[in-house]
Order: structure tokens, then sequence, then C-alpha cells
């Protein structure tokens, strides 16, 4: 039996829970849970935000263990081996998506605590490809974010091409920006944070930003204009999009990670005329977020985490839901 914490209804308290997993599939590895971050995507999952949640459900996508079972066609993998698993948990890996290394564009890829059972448990269960080795270099304790969390701001800097001399902006400094400064500034880039707390300025610093910009001051914004070739946006509220195209220099990209639910509303000229783009993205494929934990471990990046005991799951979501980890609550047994 899998022991867990699950909750029975939309934004229901999380409570000790056992179910029987089945027999382990061919492809499929088990793994032993040693840490666990936690994503607003969780809140997102625990409150049925989206319409897609399914109870009793089990959050917890960020997951850091070790490899406890693997079925007979589950290669690349060793039984004890430190591994990660993050938001999707299985593809068909046979589609053209799955073939060209797209496997998180799969028409029928699954998320891990989509329609299952996820990480906030002593075992979870993947398709091994989805299973991605951890680098030594890395803290087991505070890598369980960089797999949801590190992927989705790492991602966006290959699909964008950004070169190293590329001026960055970073919108919303959170438990996503604080990620993507980080990786913003390793990759070389001169960083711009644009934040709505004033009080983040030395820690954004910190993480790499060159420079820091109240992003409630429309004055402190209309400076910025013409000044960057790529800007990230982590938040998930809407703000005045026009003024970060605005800040964009000719041919620059604004890209959304930041999971907002109202229909944007931008400008077209502004685009038109300065040949700029508005994209998007979800997490990264297996491969990417191999090169992103690579990337990490050499560069010596890692998220900033509180720590809570698994006992204490709705202290620490009670806090995420309140906006106030600094700036990413790993759980663990």
């Amino acid at each position: 039996m899998v022991k867990g914490y699950a909750a029975t209804e939309p934004r229901g308290t999380l409570k000790p829970f056992e179910f029987d997993p089945g027999p382990l599939g061919d492809n499929e590895v088990e793994i032993k849970v040693e840490y666990c971050g936690l994503c607003h995507s969780d809140l997102s999952m625990l409150d049925n935000e989206w319409g897609i949640s399914q109870y009793p459900l089990i959050p917890g996508h960020e997951i850091i263990g070790t490899v406890a079972a693997k079925g007979p066609q589950a290669h690349g993998i060793t039984l004890g081996q430190r591994v990660g698993l993050g938001w999707f948990a299985d593809s068909c890996l046979a589609c053209e998506w799955c073939k060209s290394g797209n496997h998180h564009l799969c028409a029928s890829v699954v998320g891990t605590i989509v329609g299952r059972h996820g990480g906030f448990a002593d075992r979870v269960r993947a398709n091994a490809a989805w299973v991605i080795p951890l680098p030594n270099q890395l803290d087991p304790q505070s890598a369980g974010p960089l797999m949801c969390g590190g992927i989705t701001v790492f991602n966006p800097f290959l699909l964008g091409k950004v070169e190293p001399t590329a001026r960055v902006g970073v919108v919303g400094i959170g438990g996503l920006g604080h990620m993507a400064l980080q990786f913003a500034h390793a990759w070389g880039c001169e960083v711009t944070a644009f934040s709505s707390s004033p009080e983040k300025e030395a820690e954004a610093k910190g993480f790499g930003a060159d420079h820091v910009i109240n992003s409630r001051a429309p004055e402190a914004l209309k400076k910025a204009a013409n000044s960057l070739d790529f800007i990230l946006s982590t938040v998930n509220v809407p703000l005045d999009w026009g003024a970060y195209i605005a800040a964009l220099r000719p041919q620059g990209r604004l890209h959304l990670v930041g999971a907002v639910t109202q229909p944007l509303s931008v400008p077209l000229f502004p685009l038109l005329l300065g040949q700029k783009s508005i994209s998007a993205s979800p997490t990264g494929s297996p491969a990417t977020i191999s090169i992103m934990l690579d990337f990490a471990a050499r560069h010596h990046i890692q998220p900033t985490i509180e720590s809570y005991q698994f006992s204490k799951i709705n202290e620490a979501m009670e806090k995420l839901r309140h906006g106030k980890p600094r700036y990413r609550i790993v759980l663990h047994p």
C-alpha cells in the first residue's frame, strides 16, 4: 500500500490516505519519495481551478527520490539511483512529438497529478522516460522545485534562442522568478527584475538581477521603454501588457509562463511596427529537463526553499495560498 495525503473535495483538507497502486507496469519506475516541492499548480489542482481535478487527489509533482522498483522495460534507470519527476509522468512515446524529443507536447501526455496520485506520498510511479537522473552536484533537498518551476523558466531561453548578450527582463520575483533570475544571470545576460515588492530589491540582485524596477510605478515602466530583448513573465495575474511590449526592443519577445486565466488584451501596432512577438510555453521535455539540471549543477543554481514535514502539509499549503513562501516550499517525511 502507498501512504500519502489526499483531499476528497475541492479546497479540501489533505488527510492521510492509503491506496493500492496495483502491479508495476513494464515501462514504469516506482520512486521512494525523499522530498517533494510544493508548487502553485498543486494548489490549483487542489482547488479544481482548471476543472480537471479528480478526487481523492494526492498532489505533488516536484519529486526527488530513489528508484525502489522498475519494470523490465524501464531502461536507463538503475535501482537505488536518485532521480527527479516533474509535472508530466507519461506520454505515448510513438507520436511525432515524442519521437522528435518534444514529449511534453504529446496529445496523450499525462500529468503526474492529473487522474493519478502524486508525490505527497511515500511512493510515486511514472514512465521511465519521464524519470530524470539527478546530477550528484545538486542538493536533493532543494532540487525538487527545479523539476517543474525550474524547467518552466529554463525552457523559454532555448525556445526564444536567447543570446548571452541579450538584455532580459523577468516579471514577478517569486517562486518562478527567483529561479529565472539565476538562469538569466548564468546565461550571461544583462538582467532586469520587475517586482511589485520593492523590499525584494536586494534579494533580486542577489539572485542575479543587474537592475530592479518597481512594476507598480508607471513612470519606472516608461523609462524601461525600448530596452529589453526578451521578457519572461512568471505571474498569474493580468498586467499592463502594453507597457511590457513597449519595454521590448525591435524583434523582442514577451514570453509568458504564468498561468493567467483571463484573455490577454494587447495592442497590435507596437507588435507590428517593432516586429515583436508574444509566446508561451508549459514545462519541457525529458531531454530539456536533463539539460536544465546539468546547467543548474554547473552554475550552482538552486531554489531558495523552506522545509516542512509532510505532517505539516496543510500549514504549508495555506502559506502558499497566501503567497508567503520565500521562495519555494519543500516537503519531507
